[in-house]
C-alpha cells in the first residue's frame, strides 16, 4: 500500500457480545466493514501474522497495549490489531492479553490483506496464507503512514520484526506532532 491510498472496502465478520441470547456462548455475528473501523478517525492498524504465536504476543501487541494513552496524545483515536485469524481466535486472544486498549480485526478470510497486498503463504509453518507483519497510521480511511518488515515473500524462514513496532510508529507521530 502506498500513503495516500485509501483502505479496501471490505466487511468483516465478527462475533460480539450479547447478553440477550443468554446461555454459555452469549455472542452473534455482526459484520463491521472498513468505514466502521476507519471512517472519521485516525487510527493505527498493525497486522501480523497469527494470533497466539511468540512476536505478537510477547512483543508487538503488548506494546500497542502499553502505549495506548501516548498514541492517543498524539492524535490516535483507535489502535487495532489485525491477523488473518477468524473472529474466536481473534476474540479469544484478546481475552488471554487482557486488553483494554487495543481492538482487534479479524480478517479471518485474508480479504483486506490481499487487497492491501501483504497476503504471504506461511505453509512452511503449516500456517497457509496468511499476512505480513506491517502497521499504518489512518486517517479517515486513507494511509498517512506505512511501516513494513522488510524482505516479504511467501515462506519467509524469518519473521523480521522493528519496522512495524510501536516504538517505530511512536516515533513518527512525534516527529508529525513536532
Amino acid at each position: 500500500m502506498h500513503v495516500g491510498v485509501r483502505v479496501p472496502e471490505v466487511t468483516f465478520k465478527t462475533r460480539v457480545r450479547d447478553e440477550s441470547i443468554g446461555g454459555d456462548n452469549p455472542y452473534r455475528w455482526q459484520d463491521m466493514t472498513s468505514d466502521d473501523y476507519f471512517k472519521g478517525k485516525r487510527v493505527v492498524l498493525f497486522s501480523l501474522p497469527g494470533a497466539f504465536t511468540p512476536t505478537c504476543s510477547t512483543y508487538q501487541l503488548p506494546g500497542f497495549e502499553k502505549n495506548a494513552d501516548a498514541f492517543r496524545k498524539l492524535g490516535i483515536d483507535e489502535i487495532y490489531c489485525m491477523s488473518v485469524n477468524d473472529s474466536f481466535v481473534m476474540n479469544k486472544w484478546a481475552q488471554g492479553q487482557n486488553l483494554e486498549n487495543v481492538k482487534v480485526i479479524p480478517d479471518g478470510s485474508g480479504e483486506f490483506t490481499r487487497r492491501v497486498g501483504m497476503l504471504v503463504d506461511k505453509a512452511n509453518l503449516g500456517f497457509g496464507p496468511r499476512s505480513w507483519r506491517y502497521a499504518a497510521v489512518i486517517d479517515d480511511g486513507v494511509i498517512e503512514a506505512w511501516f513494513e518488515e522488510p524482505g516479504r515473500c511467501d515462506n519467509h524462514p524469518e519473521d523480521p520484526y522493528g519496522e512495524s513496532s510501536p516504538e517505530t510508529v511512536l516515533e513518527y507521530l512525534k516527529s508529525k506532532a513536532a
